[in-house]
């Protein structure tokens, strides 16, 4: 800063500039960048193996240097609307962009290996690329990791309130005061150096060392040094006068860290899952479309034959339109499965991140493999057909067998153990019971502002300053003999507490407010566990349901056909077997899809579904779970709670 004050007798000219002490002089945005990045980076360390028991398992924000994204858009030249569709690396920058080391080499930079090779013509994509492809180009996974960052620089920012804080200031003056008598001209140069600290037990220091260098440029032409140290203390006596208190913003940064990581993990498990299940839900739109393609054919060739049939005399007009009516619904039921298959595509690319105008293929065999599994084999291709046993009487009583859990899955655990795990591991429940403990300290930082205000400060002042008018004057120095000191003890009295009053009242509603949502979030959970075995349940009854219907369709068909053929039948009872097969084809592969579908959100809502920063999981496995330990620990009030409950009194 430069100022000039002026007019027939002064003459002033002051210069004054504050320097960073660390280091000094100017620092480039890109060090304040790589220094920010280190100071998230050592929070979510700690915080991870904190929240988690393991590391970050390579967790950053930094941009894969070529995705799959750029890499479709470069091969397949779709069209865009700005250079930076494909990545900020594409961008066109402003001039005054003030970071050029913002964008590495990406040779430098690790980015998604094999996953920008799969950019041909239209790549077939694995279910397991397709997870890896969403942790590096879905928009929304981007956004949660930025979010887990940026939480972690408010924790950096508040741990900055504790820390020393150093000033530098120099100021120089130079000043000629001209008239009829005297001319008399100088320079006074004043170095200061200042530092401040926030202790955790509400006390504050301040300090400041000034040196004044000062030098007349005429007459005499002496000059001075002055040396002055001016310190204060303030310290809270009552009230925001205990550690808990000053440090309550610290700890909630500290514990907003943990809740941002578990959420996270949280949301990774559910993006997996939506990942796959989208995935699956392609496959079998596709496999919907190879169906409709054989229906089709089908009814087309059963009009031919009720062609030839009716030109012959051996068939009535009317079936053959009935025949003709029936194609036309299969041709339409055709189109609308391509359609739908290509819309539920897009929308697939669209949550990848990837476009949605590129050419892209899913694996079929992923579809084959589930088809395949073990545990749907007994159903697909049984040994007998369930019809073949012994029928009994008409008139013999009807007993309902409700579905058994002889042939449940690994998955479909007992409910109370299922509840069991999800409690024990469900991330948002964690956060909903920790939230709990940061509205109790609430009401406590609430309950301190009610108090009255006590402050004692402190202050000392040492030495002289130095001016141009007393550059002729003895250099100073710091005597103790000689400083300035005094002591102030202040105190507010809480006669006006309005304010805080009702903070305090809202910190107690908001106290109650999160024990409802722990409830609330406990009972979802529970929810969440019961509604999917259920699903899993009634998924496994379809799959045995619809595959002997599938079998019973197809024997209706070759049956219908020979009768057909020998005028014992109608082309409409051959029609009807036909789309009776199509259903029945669509609502197994249906059935199949939803019971996968269903495993893998009972692991997600149970919590044990591992998925790194990479999109790879781990599943898994009940028969590694110590189910008999977990019985083991208390879940439920406790006999004391138990016993001091009123009985509740039923009609």
């Amino acid at each position: 800063m430069i100022n000039r004050m002026t007019d027939r007798r002064k003459f002033l000219l002051v210069v004054s500039a504050g320097l960073a002490l660390a280091p000094f002089g100017c620092r480039s945005p890109q060090s304040y960048r790589v220094e920010a990045d280190e100071a998230a980076d050592r929070v979510l360390d700690e915080s991870w193996q904190s929240a988690m028991g393991r590391d970050k398992d390579g967790f950053t924000i930094e941009p894969a240097s070529d995705t799959l994204r750029r890499r479709l858009l470069l091969d397949q030249k779709l069209p865009v609307s700005a250079p930076a569709s494909g990545g900020s690396r594409d961008d066109e920058l402003i001039k005054q962009w003030p970071d050029e080391e913002y964008f590495r080499d990406p040779a430098e930079e690790p980015g998604n290996g094999s996953l920008a090779e799969v950019a041909l013509s239209a790549p077939k994509i694995t279910l397991a690329e397709a997870l890896q492809i969403a942790a590096f180009n879905s928009r929304n996974y981007q956004t949660q990791k930025e979010t887990v960052f940026q939480t972690a620089l408010r924790l950096d920012l508040e741990r900055d309130a504790f820390r020393n804080t150093w000033t530098g200031m120099v100021d120089t003056l130079v000043s000629a005061d001209i008239d009829a008598n005297s001319d008399t001209s100088g320079i006074a140069n004043t170095d200061s150096l200042s530092v401040s600290r926030r202790f955790k037990n509400g006390a504050e220091f301040t300090g400041l060392l000034a040196v004044d260098l000062v030098k007349l440029l005429s007459g005499s032409r002496e000059g001075s040094t002055g040396l002055s140290l001016d310190t204060s203390l303030s310290i809270p006596l009552l009230r925001g006068s205990s550690r808990f208190i000053v440090t309550e913003p610290l700890t909630q940064a500290e514990r907003d860290v943990v809740y941002s990581i578990y959420r996270f993990e949280r949301f990774k498990r559910s993006f997996a899952v939506q990942i796959a299940s989208d995935y699956l839900s392609v496959l079998q739109q596709l496999d919907r479309v190879e169906n409709s393609v054989e229906n089709y054919e089908r009814v087309v060739s059963s009009t031919r034959r009720a062609r030839r049939l009716a030109d012959a005399g051996r068939l009535p007009e009317i079936q053959v339109d009935q025949s003709v009516q029936d194609e036309l619904r299969a041709r339409n039921s055709w189109i609308s499965a391509v359609q739908s298959a290509e819309r539920t595509l897009d929308q697939f690319k669209n949550t990848l991140g990837l476009p949605t105008d590129a050419v892209i293929q899913l694996d079929p065999g992923e579809f084959e493999v589930l088809l395949q599994s073990e545990r749907y084999a007994k159903y697909l291709n049984p040994e007998s057909s369930e019809q073949e046993s012994e029928v009994p009487a008409a008139d013999a009583p009807v007993n309902l067998v409700p579905p058994s859990d002889e042939d449940a899955g690994p998955l479909e655990l007992p409910e109370d153990d299922a509840i069991r795990i999800a409690l024990v591991n469900r991330l948002d429940l964690r956060v909903a019971v920790s939230e709990i403990i940061d509205a109790q300290r609430g009401v406590a930082v609430a309950a301190d502002n009610l108090r009255a205000d006590v402050t004692l400060l402190g202050s000392a002042s040492l030495g002289e300053s130095r001016s141009v008018s007393s550059a002729t004057s003895d250099d100073a120095e710091l005597r103790t003999d000689r400083g300035f000191y005094s002591v102030l003890l202040g105190i507010d009295l809480p006669f006006e507490r309005t304010s805080e009053r009702n903070s305090y009242r809202n910190a107690l509603i908001a106290y109650e407010q999160t024990i409802r949502a722990l409830q609330e979030t406990e009972d979802a959970v529970k929810l969440d566990v019961r509604n999917v075995l259920r699903s899993l349940l009634e998924a496994r009854e379809t799959i045995r349901i619809q595959a002997e219907a599938v079998r019973v369709a197809q024997r209706r068909v070759d049956s219908t056909n020979l009768f057909l053929q020998a005028g014992r039948a109608e082309i409409r009872d051959l029609l009807e077997s036909q789309n009776a097969l199509n259903s029945a084809q669509d609502a197994l592969t249906n059935a199949v899809v939803n019971y996968r579908i269903s495993e893998l959100r009972l692991q997600r809502d149970l919590g044990v579904l591992e998925v790194n920063n990479q999109g790879g999981w781990v599943e898994f496995d009940p028969e590694t779970y110590d189910l008999e330990a977990l019985r083991g620990i208390g879940f439920g009030l406790t006999d004391e709670q138990a016993s001091a409950a009123e009985p509740i009194e039923r009609n």
